[in-house]
């Protein structure tokens, strides 16, 4: 039996800027201090948390990789006795090869480097495109104890880095990410970790990062497992934390033999674990995560949101006090001829309820003009979908012209359901910097305005407005249950057609009515061009309009 030696591991859950080297550096240092002091012999940084991720492209600029190497070198000379473990760019000089590496550093010195040997090419992730695979497993000892280091998709192949690490000697795994957020993501991660460490007898420590990069949100939800899969200490979702646990762990002997003595739960005299949150607050966090660092990030600080009355542009303009402050969120109600007193009043309730500004500016003068300009050019022909889209395009250019005087960026109101069947208006609603809700299907937007009005325990999100039946106001007593099937019918049939990749005939197969169902993924496929054309949004299903869905816009495939 080999001796057992505690050993303090911290996990650095941080928020990183995708290309701001400096300012990564100098978050990197901050959080290497406060382990420092939370007498930490190691602590653990997220996957490429020089860079940020995903770096994507920037990584093929031979200078961007250069600057992040001297990046690494400006942490590493501020590494004292706490060991550092660090995601950054590696490069071999000779073949011009790069690499998702991690540096493991201690007194100044890079120790060695482990390099990521599983590279995801699906779904958002395209690695395949940038680094080459590393093929060695580097082993590394600290206070006596064998440590192995993997980067993210090397703990998820059961026979990958960790089991053979394990096999080597490593009685601990330090499992860097950068694992972005989904709805049931949490759970699938601690099972899959439970499950590798009790397989490699080996206690794993993951890492993941926090924060909004573009349309992915990540959750981080660091995490350590005994040996024997129990989970023992883990950080809480959506914000940035060092996570500190005491790790009793056997010394080594050998590296070349596994040891017999892995760390199980009741090894631990304490644990900490953070309170799970219910998946629908998990949604809700990544939703204002997502738009905080969207809209900070790119140097904006306030918002602008076209107040139509309706539950999509309440959520919206919802989160968006959430994520950035009532002092910067600016609601726009623009009514025209076809707009009920109810929602606008509903409008005004809710700018209340929020404490944002709402100025009202009527399109109905631009709105006649456009009628009359086109005149005689329509002449003869009746009224149809074209005026309604121009009073959409009116206000679309309305909030830009807001956008463009004060420096907000306009948030759009769409949800799912219409952008998947085209059920909005190109350089009209759909116009803007961020799509908040882009994807949340419409009965998914009713669940989390319920859930925000349920923590506030008061109505935030007028009652009267989640209420009534969903409108565009464009003609005279519209609905959208007049263009589209009822939102609990839609919703599993687009369900099951985007996010599962049936085809029509599969999802006719399971029950569904077969004219109705080759309705909407003829809308669906007929629709790509205009959602190339939209803005990103924050991503929380397993499969978002954007980098997860890839499809052509000429298509002519029915099945």
């Amino acid at each position: 039996m080999a001796a057992v030696t505690k050993l303090r591991v911290g996990l650095a859950q941080i928020n990183p800027v995708v290309g701001a080297l400096h300012g990564n550096v100098t978050k990197i240092l901050g959080f290497y201090e406060q382990s420092v002091l939370a007498g930490c012999d190691l602590v653990a940084f997220p996957e490429l948390s020089i860079t940020g991720y995903p770096p994507e492209d920037l990584v093929l600029k031979e200078g961007f990789v250069t600057d992040n190497l001297a990046a690494l070198a400006r942490v590493v000379k501020e590494i004292r006795g706490t060991v550092a473990v660090i995601g950054f760019v590696d490069r071999n000089d000779a073949t011009g090869e790069i690499y998702n590496a991690a540096a493991i550093c201690r007194d100044g010195v890079v120790l060695g480097v482990y390099r990521k040997h599983l590279l995801p090419n699906s779904n958002v992730f395209d690695e395949q495109r940038y680094f080459a695979a590393g093929v060695d497993n580097p082993l590394f000892m600290i206070n006596n104890i064998c440590i192995g280091v993997t980067i993210c998709e090397d703990i998820w192949e059961a026979q990958g880095p960790v089991s053979t690490q394990a096999l080597l000697g490593a009685v601990l795994n330090i499992n860097i990410n950068g694992s972005p957020f989904h709805r049931g993501k949490l759970s699938v991660r601690h099972e899959l970790l439970s499950t590798r460490a009790r397989d490699s007898e080996c206690v794993v420590a993951y890492v993941n990062q926090v924060g909004g990069q573009d349309e992915l949100v990540f959750d981080g939800g660091s995490m350590i497992l005994a040996a024997d899969g129990t989970l023992v200490a883990s950080a809480k979702q959506f914000e940035e934390e060092l996570l500190v646990c005491d790790l009793a762990l056997p010394t080594a002997r050998s590296t070349q033999a596994p040891l017999q003595t892995p760390m199980r739960a009741s090894d631990l005299p304490t644990r900490t674990v953070a309170e799970s949150l219910s998946e629908i607050a998990q949604v809700h966090a990544a939703l204002v995560l997502g738009t905080r660092d969207y809209v900070v990030k790119n140097g904006f600080t306030d918002v602008v949101i076209g107040l139509s009355g309706g539950v999509d542009s309440a959520l919206v303009a919802t989160i968006a006090v959430q994520a950035l402050g009532a002092s910067h969120v600016h609601g726009v109600s623009m009514p025209s001829r076809y707009s009920s007193h109810g929602s606008r009043t509903d409008a005004e309730l809710l700018a209340t309820n929020l404490g944002i500004d709402m100025q009202t500016i009527s399109i109905e003068p631009a709105f006649a003009a456009y009628l009359e300009m086109l005149k005689q050019s329509f002449a003869n022909r009746p009224a149809d979908l074209t005026e309604e889209n121009l009073q959409s395009r009116v206000r679309g250019t309305t909030l830009m012209a807001l956008s463009n005087k004060f420096g907000w960026m306009v948030l759009t109101t769409g949800n799912k359901s219409e952008m998947a069947v085209g059920y909005f208006t190109l350089y009209g609603d759909s116009v803007g910097g961020y799509a908040v809700i882009k994807d949340l299907f419409k009965l998914k937007v009713y669940e989390v305005c319920e859930f925000i009005n349920q923590q506030a325990q008061r109505e935030i999100i007028p009652r009267s407005t989640i209420d009534k039946a969903p409108s565009a106001e464009l003609r005279p007593d519209q609905r959208d249950d007049q263009s589209l099937p009822p939102y609990n019918v839609l919703d599993l049939i687009l369900e099951l057609y985007i996010e599962h990749d049936r085809t029509a005939q599969e999802i006719i197969a399971l029950g569904y009515d077969a004219d109705l169902v080759k309705r909407i993924s003829r809308l669906v496929d007929v629709n790509e061009y205009k959602r190339r054309q939209g803005p990103p949004g924050v991503r929380v299903s397993t499969k978002a309009f954007g980098k997860d869905r890839r499809l052509p816009i000429t298509n002519s495939y029915t099945g």
